[in-house]
């Protein structure tokens, strides 16, 4: 039953995202099909469900675009035989890439054939990136792809998928737009065009969406309730068709319509070799978001149903499952979250209806394809659109967003709108370089506070967030909450001096200063000066600034101490030393002390200066001020 639905909501979906790939629809039938099949015997998830996803079929859109302007087609023209010529220098050739021959045909590589040639490509290097990754298990790349940044990523690309549909839906032809801006030249494009307008296909478009978007809203809010979704996009598609067949709207009102579906398969091919030096670096992108989403996908479906998965092993399923389809005329596939939604509701427990979805796909293929010949393309546009609803409707949790935690909404806001605005690629590698750039801020001026003790505890709490601690006599307790290494020691110091309220450097230099002066006066002062003077006006200087005697640095939240973290550590201790204040520190886990005893921070004569807790690093404060002969006068606490 699983399969069967998701079947029948795959057959539309599968067609409408072909035109967001650059593809005719039957190759989107194709990819749907080998995906399920393929991830039924690798896969190790029983829920998701894997085939187009829309985000993938337009980065594979634009660079099967980019390509066909690179090889003279017209990309503007609706005739898939139409070639133009690219002029070279100066001479005018036919690019090397229409040369190619049609493996079924035997005739010349026309723009439809050359398209799905540079996808097949683009998919089977995606693969080949994603299997690599199996094989040296760097699944951990996934780790830099938070929640946030995929979020607007694919927030920001769906921004994009809507304005690559809203020509279909107004059925007028517009100039391609690519690279950096695109999305804002597709509007420009659109308004300046908008005169042009198909009244059919628009009130088919608007009819389309008054049916869809309530229906899919129906599903959503009764979804505890129905046994299966609502499969409108189905019911759609075949009344458009009726409606367009029948009541000749293409010939009568202009209206674009998908065109011919072959049944059964193309004779496989191998991909065109000489294209990959130009789309390599482009399946790179590809294959991580592939990877990326499919995996969180399987993890979180998993851990929701009490099983585990293997993310190597479904690096490689995901891999196979765009390597194998390529021979075979496919796109880029990965897991979909609205379709594996859909198997989970309705009872889905293994892979094994994937195979159902693969078998109902099939007999579309080999029977029922031709029948959506009047199919209009601003239905399938509707359709792509109408399913952008769970990306777009991230901007009505923004306000949330922000009260959690304001900086995975910078990540998001930042990612979403350089996808939407700079472009797809980019879009990804902005958002990870700015996700990055938070983590290192976040280090670089990480929080800092003193510390306060719970009467009658061995606790110790940040006097900023805690009310009525009490102050330890003699002692500061400081704690940096987050690793020190080369990027943040400055500001660690910084910190350190700021809240206990003593620079020793400056303490040190106004202390040299005077003794400089003192000497200079001793060498030219006939009356008679004693050392002694001397002492009383540096140490009264040292005992009024330093309030305290003893400072405890908690490392409870250091997570690691480079080479440069322990030499500031070293510094810090030699010139607190210098004023009469005594450095000890806490809470160090193991790799902390390794670090400390491997850059000399430890001598054999100091291993008196760490302490297991703060509690203890205090006791010995208090012992020592007892053998000293000074008594604070509450010796409880210890």
């Amino acid at each position: 039953m699983s399969g069967l639905i998701v079947g029948i909501l795959l057959v539309p979906q599968s067609i409408a995202y072909s035109l967001l790939a650059s593809q005719e629809p039957v190759f989107g039938l194709y990819t749907s099909f080998f995906a399920c099949l393929i991830y039924f015997l690798l896969g190790t998830s029983r829920h998701i469900s894997v085939g187009i996803f829309g985000v993938l079929c337009l980065m594979v859109g634009q660079v099967v675009d980019r390509e066909l302007q690179f090889a003279g087609y017209d990309l503007d023209s609706t005739d898939q035989n139409s070639l133009t010529h690219v002029e070279l220098g100066n001479s005018t050739n036919v690019t090397e890439g229409v040369q190619t021959l049609n493996a079924s045909a035997g005739i010349l590589c026309n723009k439809s054939c050359y398209a799905i040639t540079v996808g097949a490509t683009l998919t089977f290097m995606a693969g080949v990136y994603q299997v690599v990754m199996g094989l040296f298990q760097v699944g951990f790349i996934s780790v830099y792809l938070s929640d946030s940044l995929l979020s607007g990523f694919a927030t920001g690309a769906s921004l994009t998928i809507l304005t690559s549909q809203v020509k279909y839906l107004l059925g007028i032809s517009i100039p391609r737009s690519h690279g950096v801006g695109s999305l804002i030249f597709t509007w420009y494009h659109i308004f300046k065009n908008i005169y042009k307008t198909n009244i059919c296909d628009l009130i088919t478009s608007l009819l389309c969406l008054a049916l869809l978007v309530p229906a899919k809203e129906i599903n959503e809010l009764y979804k505890s309730k129905l046994k299966a979704p609502i499969p409108m996009e189905l019911f759609v598609v075949i009344a458009a068709t009726l409606a367009s067949h029948f009541g000749n709207l293409k010939e009568k009102y202009g209206s674009s319509i998908a065109g011919t579906i072959p049944t059964g398969f193309l004779p496989p091919s191998p991909p065109d070799w000489s294209l990959i030096p130009r789309i390599a670096g482009d399946a790179i992108a590809i294959a991580i978001i592939g990877f990326a989403i499919t995996v969180s996908l399987s993890e979180m479906f998993a851990k929701k149903h009490g099983y585990t998965v293997r993310a190597n092993q479904e690096m490689y399923a995901i891999g196979f499952c765009n390597i194998i389809p390529a021979f075979f005329h496919c796109f880029t596939t990965s897991a979909a979250l609205a379709k594996t939604l859909v198997k989970e509701s309705t009872g889905c427990q293994t892979q094994i209806s994937g195979v159902i979805t693969s078998g109902l796909l099939l007999l579309v293929l080999l029977v029922i394809a031709p029948l959506f010949y009047s199919l209009q393309k601003c239905v399938l546009g509707v359709i792509t659109i109408v399913n952008l609803r769970g990306a777009l409707r991230k901007f009505l949790d923004l306000p949330k967003m922000w009260q959690v935690n304001r900086t995975d909404t910078m990540i998001w806001l930042v990612t979403m709108a350089s996808s939407a605005f700079i472009s797809t690629e980019l879009g990804l590698v902005i958002g990870v370089c700015f996700s990055m750039l938070c983590v290192i801020i976040r280090t670089q001026q990480a929080r800092s506070t003193l510390l306060g003790w719970v009467d009658g505890t061995e606790i110790y709490e940040d006097q900023a967030v805690y009310k009525n601690l009490s102050s330890v006599q003699g002692v500061e307790i400081f704690r940096f909450e987050a690793p020190l290494y080369y990027a943040n020691k400055e500001y660690f110091r910084s910190s350190l001096y700021k809240r206990t309220g003593i620079n020793p450097i400056s303490l040190i230099s106004a202390r040299k200063k005077i003794e400089k002066k003192l000497r200079e006066q001793n060498q030219t002062d006939t009356a008679n000066h004693d050392s002694s003077k001397k002492v009383d006006v540096v140490l009264p200087l040292c005992h009024d600034e330093a309030k305290f005697h003893t400072l405890i640095i908690d490392c409870s939240s250091v997570t690691f101490v480079d080479t440069v973290g322990v030499n500031i550590l070293k510094e810090i201790l030699k010139d607190f030393k210098e004023i009469g204040i005594q450095v000890l520190l806490a809470h160090c886990n193991p790799s902390i002390i390794d670090s400390l005893r491997r850059g000399g921070y430890l001598q054999k004569e100091d291993h008196s200066l760490l302490f297991h807790n703060i509690h203890e690093a205090v006791c010995f404060c208090k012992i020592k001020d007892v053998e000293n002969g000074y008594c604070p006068g509450d010796e409880t606490r210890c």
